[in-house]
């Protein structure tokens, strides 16, 4: 049966944009009406049930929804993806239904923004809802649903590079207590038809997201109000409940860390203010903020008279089950491990975001780390899986394949692209899914080709002009890297590490063609032979950076050593090793460390990679620094926007775990 698409009447006739278009490219930008954005429109039904043995519920928005049943939370999605293969949730429903009258309530977010976390900004608003009863469909979503824009919610501004509008939530507002099946919905007008829906709808191969409430550790008066502590950074939103006048103002501060005075810093370091507001009713009013953040300290600043009668967080992640297992004799190592594993536990949303506070996006870069880490820590790879899928989704703005996925915002990364069917064999190692390889095969055999455009007579990759060289990030941690990187891509010119990545990259997929019983590309050992004839200085015994560069640095030694490129030469391997374990991690970036443990532990040097991981300006520095979720760099202060909650740092949980494919 057809799915029915509805959406408030003030989206009935929009006509979608496309908002994908190569990141360099000249493009027209999508024209934003500043009335469809922020819009917290809300759905209700009343459905009188037959009796039923199960009831089976497939449900979507665009962009987001909360699911209410009988004024139960239900649940949360969907994860963000794209209209040719959009995400709907089904979900089993029997326990919150009855025999007889029921309330389904929505309240769903069309943000309208143009960034890393959905695909919006492109007047694309809906919702789908089909319910089965012992599967027979029996409510769907058509005209007989009723809708209301939620006036409580507005913006005091913007956050994150445009991810998130700070809300001002005011418990006045006439829907406050809208999911409530006793609500007075007499005034609200009937939803239409989406006429212009365009979506493929897909079955989300993941889990819904857990959700949950925890206690503060700790409860400190301030001036002003209290100071929450909840003992550890995670994700989510305030839950809170103040008595107070009518139309007092509470001001909501959340923060990573504490400032010097011992106040939340809300002006937090990743380049977010967490500054927000609530109005209060006169009653005992309950805080209902939409959209998550990451924090660990919250104010609560409070008008004159007003109580706070209760106060906690609601926590969202992905399902959580640890099965791998590490070493345990290693005090240091554990604690490292420790601070990894709540890095991916509470980090892991419906996607792998690089950070929750700031682009809230999927980074390629960041899943061949943080879902390495996830599917290594939980022996799942559902969730790597979709990853890589969302990934191969983005082959339609260039074969080669975007740097971000799920989103509006364009962003290309060559070194991102090049590590994509290296991925796709260390999750075939793991759970021998060959239909998976099968299907992903066409889209790595794209970027393949995409980048044998790149490609000189020796098959080396010669400026790669369209997609961004990074090389490590933060830029000033490229150890002195000998040739210069502008963020619009190499115009002319051979350079080390996008080469490095390209012998794995033939490597990988040599192996992915194995896998599938098909012909090699022929490629790899030349490409190899001719990096090593132009990278390699027998002057200095390790690989430079650029042809005619006199400069050695770790990163354009530590990927050659990882992907086997003239290790052959026993003596080679060993100073390429000594070289890596002399430098150490520090000159590096978190992002690049993986690649460096991963290369010592492939050729035999465990306790160098052990000592490297537990040295003290690393990961035991974040530790040091209050750290409870791993850093963007290794301190603080190492970057001027450093995210205090970023899972590609998550490396030692991939490399240590016993039995595992170390890349």
């Amino acid at each position: 049966m057809q799915p029915l698409f509805i959406c408030h009447p003030d989206f009935a006739d929009v006509v979608p944009q496309n908002p994908f278009h190569k990141q360099f490219a000249e493009h027209a930008p999508m024209a934003q009406d500043p009335v469809l954005q922020n819009r917290h429109i809300l759905y209700r039904r009343k459905a009188v049930l037959p009796a039923f043995s199960k009831a089976v519920l497939r449900i979507s928005a665009d962009d987001y929804y909360k699911l209410y049943i009988g004024g139960r939370f239900v649940t949360m999605g969907p994860a963000p993806s794209y209209p040719q293969c959009y995400f709907y949730n089904e979900i089993d429903v029997t326990e919150y239904l009855c025999e007889g009258e029921n309330t389904f309530a929505l309240h769903t977010l069309y943000q309208g923004l143009v960034n890393r976390v959905w695909v919006s900004g492109d007047g694309r608003h809906m919702m789908y809802f089909d319910l089965y009863l012992d599967g027979k469909r029996v409510l769907v979503s058509d005209e007989s649903w009723l809708c209301a824009d939620h006036t409580g919610y507005s913006a005091t501004g913007k956050v994150g590079y445009d991810t998130a509008f700070l809300e001002r939530y005011d418990s006045r507002a006439p829907e406050v207590g809208f999911a409530q099946p006793g609500f007075d919905d007499s005034a609200w007008q009937h939803a239409a038809r989406f006429a212009t829906a365009d979506y493929c709808l897909q079955k989300q191969p993941t889990a819904q997201l857990d959700v949950y409430r925890t206690e503060p550790h700790s409860i400190r008066e301030i001036e002003g109000g209290v100071l929450l502590d909840f003992g550890r950074e995670a994700v989510g939103y305030l839950a809170l409940c103040v008595q107070g006048r009518a139309g007092d103002v509470v001001t909501l501060h959340c923060a990573e860390e504490l400032d010097e005075q011992g106040r939340a810093r809300y002006a937090m370091r990743c380049n977010c203010t967490y500054r927000e507001e609530w109005v209060l009713s006169g009653d005992a009013d309950t805080l209902d903020h939409f959209d998550y953040k990451a924090f660990r300290y919250a104010e609560v600043l409070l008008p004159e008279g007003a109580e706070l009668l209760d106060a906690g967080m609601i926590v969202r992640h992905y399902p959580f089950s640890q099965r791998a297992e590490y070493p345990k004799d290693d005090p240091a190592l554990s604690d490292v491990l420790r601070l990894c594993t709540d890095t991916v536990k509470y980090g892991t949303q419906e996607i792998f975001p690089d950070c929750p506070t700031r682009e809230k996006g999927q980074y390629l870069g960041d899943v061949c780390i943080s879902a390495r880490a996830q599917a290594t820590l939980t022996g799942d790879s559902a969730m790597i899986k979709k990853a890589i899928l969302d990934f191969c989704a983005t082959s339609c703005v260039c074969p080669g394949l975007l740097a971000v996925s799920c989103g509006s915002y364009m962003q290309e990364i060559a070194d991102y692209s090049l590590q994509f069917p290296a991925l796709v064999c260390w999750v075939y190692a793991m759970d021998k899914d060959l239909d998976f390889v099968r299907k992903v095969e066409p889209y790595a055999t794209g970027v393949y080709r995409y980048f044998l455009g790149y490609a000189d007579q020796n098959g080396l990759l010669d400026g790669v002009s369209d997609k961004w060289n990074l090389v490590d990030w933060p830029a000033g941690l490229r150890d002195g890297y000998d040739f210069e990187l502008p963020a619009t891509g190499v115009k002319r010119g051979k350079h080390n590490v996008i080469n490095a990545f390209w012998c794995g990259f033939l490597s990988a997929m040599d192996e992915m063609y194995a896998i599938l019983g098909m012909p090699s590309t022929g490629m790899t050992d030349a490409v190899k032979a001719a990096f090593y004839d132009t990278f390699y200085s027998p002057e200095l015994g390790l690989y430079v950076d650029a042809p005619g560069s006199k400069h050695a640095a770790v990163h354009s030694n530590l990927l050659p050593l990882l992907f086997c490129v003239g290790t052959e030469d026993i003596a080679l391997t060993a100073r390429l090793c000594d070289y890596v374990e002399q430098k150490g991690l520090a000159c590096m970036g978190v992002y690049m460390a993986y690649f460096a443990l991963a290369a010592l532990i492939k050729h035999g040097r465990y306790e160098a990679a052990v000592r490297l991981a537990t040295s003290p300006d690393c990961w035991q520095n974040m530790l040091d620094e209050g750290a409870t979720t791993t850093f963007e760099a290794w301190g603080k202060e190492q970057k001027w926007n450093t995210s205090l909650f970023h899972p590609w740092a998550s490396a030692p949980c991939i490399v240590f775990a016993k039995n595992n494919r170390v890349y």
